[in-house]
C-alpha cells in the first residue's frame, strides 16, 4: 500500500540543498570569467557605481566632487572610493551572500539602469588573485555610522566587525587585496596601471592611481571620450576622431563615422577599414557600458554585412552578460543593431551623393560587403548597383558602365563558365558578365530595376553556340571522316564534336560545358553501375536524358585545318584529345583524373609522332 505525499509523510517533506560554498567561490571566481585581469575591472566597477548611488543621494554635490584612488605597490592592492558605503546591515546582506546586489536595494532598485554591474557577485572575482579581501566601508546614507570590516576568504568563511570612526573619517569602501605569489602577473603596480586604463579611460568619474613611490597620483581617465568633447571646427573633431579609431585599431581609417543614438544613450565611432577583408569575416568592437570596457570582442552589436567597420561605443542601457565580457541578447540589443546598421546605411548614401572619390575608394576595398548589403537592401542596390565593379567580358567595369554598351546582358552560372566562353564571347560582341562569384549572378538579375532599358538574361549553350558561324557544306563534308574518329575518341567523355568559325581565331576549340550538365552526367553514369535494386530503382527515376558536352573546333584555326586534313586514324585520334585537353585547361575548371591522363597521353603521343617525324 502506497502512503499519500503528506505532511506525515517524510518522502513528501520540503528540503534544503545542500551548498559547498568553497566550490561554489571557486566555479564563480574561476570559471565565470575569461582572466583574472577582470578583477580590476569589477573593483573598479563597484567603485563607480557607489559614487553614482552616492551622487543620487546628494544631488546637490558638484561633479568631480567624489572620486576613485588606485594603489598598488607590489605587495597589495587598493581601491578606495567615496561613494555611498556600506552599513553593517548592508554588509551582511550583501557582501555575505553570493547573488545578491547592494544595487538591488529596494530605496535604488528604480534607478537600476544607472549602474553597471546587475548581478552583486563581481567582487567574487579577486579570488583569482587573492585569498583573502579586506573591505571597510562606512555608509552616507546613516549620519554618524560606524566604520564597518569585512573579511571574506576563499573557502567561503567571512567575518565582520564595526570599526571606530576614525578607521574611516569620511563615508565610502576601501577593498584590500594581498596578492597570491601566482597572481604578480596580474597585481604590479605597472599592470594594474595598465588595467585601470584599459577598462577605465572613459570613466565619468576621477580616477587616479598611485604606485606608493610618493609621487602624486597619474590620472587613469584625464580626459572624456573623444566624441565628448568641444573642438574648434568640423575638421578638427574628425582628424581627432580619426586619430582616436587609429590609437584603438591601429588603422589609418578610411573613414569614421559617429554613432550617436540618443534613446539608448549610445555614442561612439565606427572606423571604415582601409583594405578589404575576407568574406564573412567579423571583427570584434570595443563596447563600453557608461563608461567602463565591457568587451573588445563583441561582434553582435552590427549585422553580420557590416564587416569593412569596427566600433567604438559607449552605452547606457545596454544589458551586460554575468560575466560582463558580453551583451544580454535582448529587444534592446537588436534595436540597436538595427539602428547602427541604419547609421551605415546613411553613411554610404551621402557618399554616393556628395563624395564619390571617398565611395570609389570604400568600394574598390568593400564591394564584396556592399554586394550582400545590396541583395537585401533595395535602397542600396538603387543607389549602388550601377557604381559596383564586376568582371565582364569588356574587363573589370562597372554594371553601369558595362550596360551602356550591352542592352542584353547575359550572365553566367559560375567562374569556370565564364572562363570557358569571354574570349569567344567578346569576339562575338556579346556582353557577359560573370556571375560565378558570391551575390553576383543575383545582383546582375537585378539590372532592369535600376536601368529599365536593359534586359538579363543566363548565358547557356545555346545561346553562344547560336552566335558561332557555321562552315558552308563542302567543308563540313571534307571534315566528316575526321569529326567522327573525334567524337569516337572523345565518347568517353559524354562528348560531341562541331565545327564551326569564330573570332578570336587564335583559339583552336571552345569546350561547351555546364557545371548542371556534369552533374547529370556523373548521376547518370552512377544510376547505370547500380542497375537492380533499390537505389538502382531510386537513380533511375531520376535519370533524365544527359546533357552532352561540346567540343566546337574553330575552322580559322590554322591548327585546326591542319588536324582536319590528317588521314592517319590514330594521329586524327590524338590530335582531338590533345585539343579537347587544350579546351579544358582553357575553361579552367577542375580536371577529372581521366582528362588529366588523357592531356598527359596525347600530349607524349604527339612529342613521339613528331619525334619520328623527324628521324
Amino acid at each position: 500500500m502506497t502512503l499519500p505525499e503528506t505532511a506525515a509523510n517524510p518522502a513528501a517533506a520540503d528540503r534544503t540543498f545542500q551548498v559547498d560554498l568553497r566550490g561554489l567561490v571557486d566555479l564563480l571566481s574561476h570559471h565565470l570569467y575569461s582572466s583574472p585581469r577582470v578583477y580590476l575591472r569589477e573593483l573598479l566597477q563597484n567603485a563607480v557605481d557607489a559614487l553614482t548611488a552616492r551622487y543620487a543621494l546628494e544631488p546637490a554635490a558638484p561633479a568631480g566632487a567624489f572620486g576613485v584612488r588606485l594603489y598598488a605597490d607590489g605587495s597589495v592592492v587598493r581601491v578606495e572610493d567615496d561613494g555611498v558605503g556600506l552599513t553593517e546591515a548592508d554588509v551582511h546582506r550583501f557582501l555575505a551572500t553570493i547573488g545578491r546586489s547592494s544595487k538591488r536595494a529596494e530605496r535604488i532598485a528604480e534607478e537600476r539602469g544607472d549602474f553597471i554591474g546587475q548581478f552583486g557577485i563581481g567582487l567574487l572575482s579577486c579570488f583569482l588573485v587573492a585569498d583573502e579581501i579586506h573591505v571597510v566601508s562606512r555608509s552616507a546614507r546613516t549620519p554618524g555610522a560606524p566604520a564597518v570590516e569585512w573579511r571574506g576568504r576563499g573557502d567561503g568563511s567571512y567575518t565582520v566587525r564595526t570599526l571606530p570612526a576614525s578607521a574611516r573619517p569620511r563615508p565610502g569602501t576601501t577593498v584590500t587585496l594581498t596578492p597570491r605569489g601566482d597572481a604578480g602577473e596580474w597585481t604590479r603596480p605597472a599592470q594594474v596601471h595598465a588595467l585601470a586604463r584599459h577598462f577605465g579611460s572613459l570613466l565619468r568619474h576621477p580616477v587616479t592611481f598611485d604606485d606608493g613611490t610618493g609621487g602624486p597620483g597619474a590620472p587613469v581617465n584625464p580626459e572624456p571620450a573623444p566624441w565628448a568633447r568641444a573642438y574648434p571646427t568640423p575638421g578638427t573633431r574628425s582628424r581627432a576622431l580619426a586619430a582616436y579609431g587609429e590609437e584603438v585599431f591601429g588603422f589609418t581609417p578610411l573613414d569614421t563615422i559617429e554613432l550617436d543614438l540618443p534613446a539608448v544613450g549610445l555614442k561612439g565611432i565606427a572606423c571604415v577599414l582601409p583594405e578589404a577583408v575576407p568574406a564573412g569575416r567579423r571583427h570584434g568592437h570595443r563596447v563600453h557600458v557608461k563608461g567602463m570596457l565591457l568587451s573588445e570582442q563583441a561582434e553582435e552589436i552590427l549585422p553580420e554585412w557590416a564587416f569593412f567597420v569596427r566600433c567604438v561605443i559607449d552605452a547606457e542601457s545596454l544589458r551586460p552578460t554575468a560575466s560582463r565580457e558580453s551583451l544580454y541578447e535582448d529587444d534592446t540589443l537588436a534595436a540597436v543593431r538595427d539602428a547602427l546598421a541604419e547609421r551605415l546605411r546613411a553613411w554610404i548614401a551621402r557618399a554616393a551623393a556628395s563624395d564619390p572619390d571617398l565611395l570609389a575608394r570604400f568600394l574598390q576595398a568593400h564591394h564584396l560587403a556592399v554586394k550582400s548589403l545590396a541583395v537585401h537592401d533595395d535602397e542600396i542596390l538603387r543607389m549602388l548597383l550601377p557604381w559596383l565593379p564586376f568582371e565582364t567580358t569588356d574587363g573589370h567595369t562597372t554594371l553601369d558602365e558595362f550596360a551602356r554598351t550591352h542592352r542584353t546582358v547575359l550572365v553566367t552560372s559560375s567562374v569556370e563558365e565564364f572562363r570557358q566562353v569571354a574570349a569567344i564571347a567578346s569576339a562575338a560582341g556579346l556582353g557577359v558578365v560573370n556571375g560565378g562569384y558570391t551575390y553576383d549572378r543575383e545582383l546582375v538579375h537585378r539590372l532592369p530595376e535600376v536601368r529599365p532599358g536593359n534586359s538579363v538574361a543566363d548565358l547557356d549553350p545555346a545561346t553562344l553556340t547560336a552566335h558561332l558561324d557555321p562552315v558552308d557544306r563542302e567543308t563540313e563534308l571534307a571534315a566528316s571522316a575526321y569529326l567522327a574518329r573525334a567524337r569516337d575518341a572523345l565518347a568517353v567523355f559524354d562528348c560531341d564534336v562541331a565545327l564551326r568559325t569564330f573570332q578570336p581565331a587564335s583559339a583552336p576549340a571552345l569546350l561547351v560545358d555546364s557545371r548542371e550538365a556534369r552533374h547529370e552526367r556523373t548521376r547518370s553514369q552512377l544510376a547505370r553501375e547500380q542497375e537492380g535494386g533499390l537505389w538502382g530503382d531510386i537513380l533511375g527515376a531520376l535519370r533524365q536524358e544527359a546533357p552532352r558536352a561540346q567540343l566546337i573546333l574553330n575552322q580559322l584555326n590554322p591548327l585546326v585545318r591542319a588536324a582536319l586534313a590528317i588521314d592517319e586514324p590514330e594521329l586524327a585520334r590524338t590530335s582531338a584529345e590533345a585539343l579537347y585537353g587544350q579546351a579544358a585547361l582553357l575553361s579552367r575548371r577542375p580536371l577529372r583524373p581521366a582528362e588529366s591522363s588523357l592531356i598527359n597521353r596525347s600530349f607524349l603521343d604527339l612529342l613521339a609522332h613528331a619525334l619520328r617525324k623527324d628521324s
